[in-house]
């Protein structure tokens, strides 16, 4: 399992990359200045850069739990991606309506933007991630009990 160095490593990594692609490109899809839209695109950001910390520890342990190791198959990494950003969807709608004055159908397009862009990148940047900064030798983890 990853120890909290690496897992924060990981989510401000995740975050700060996510950030800098993401920011310009709403403001230019939507129209919206990066004035605007970059507060706004910066807010989400740590919040997923707390959830990503939060839900990756408890991926983390329920794959210890459940099959002795955190190694992700294919499968296990798109339901690990569709997870995170499903949790990011509750704290989004809201603050998307407030924020840009927007209705919930608005709001919702403009997240599907960015869990489309996001489950892309994410998926991406974790597979790198996990090849860059490889998960230590599993014979020395044990399953709590």
């Amino acid at each position: 399992m990853r120890n909290t160095r690496d897992r924060l490593r990981h989510a401000i990594g995740f975050e700060l990359i996510g950030l800098l692609i993401a920011a310009p490109l709403a403001s230019w899809a939507t129209g919206v200045g990066l004035n605007h839209m970059g507060p706004l695109a910066l807010f989400f950001s740590v919040v997923a850069t707390v959830w990503n910390y939060v839900y990756n520890i408890g991926v983390d342990k329920l794959l210890l739990r459940y099959q002795g190791h955190t190694h992700k198959s294919l499968w296990q990494r798109v339901l690990h991606t569709f997870g995170f950003e499903g949790g990011l969807l509750i704290v989004a709608l809201p603050a998307m309506c407030w924020w840009l004055d927007i209705g919930l159908l608005e709001a919702l397009v403009l997240d599907m933007g960015f869990v489309l862009f996001y489950l892309v990148y994410a998926f991406v940047y974790n597979w790198s991630y996990d090849k860059v900064f490889p998960i230590p030798s599993q014979s020395a983890q044990r399953v709590p009990g």
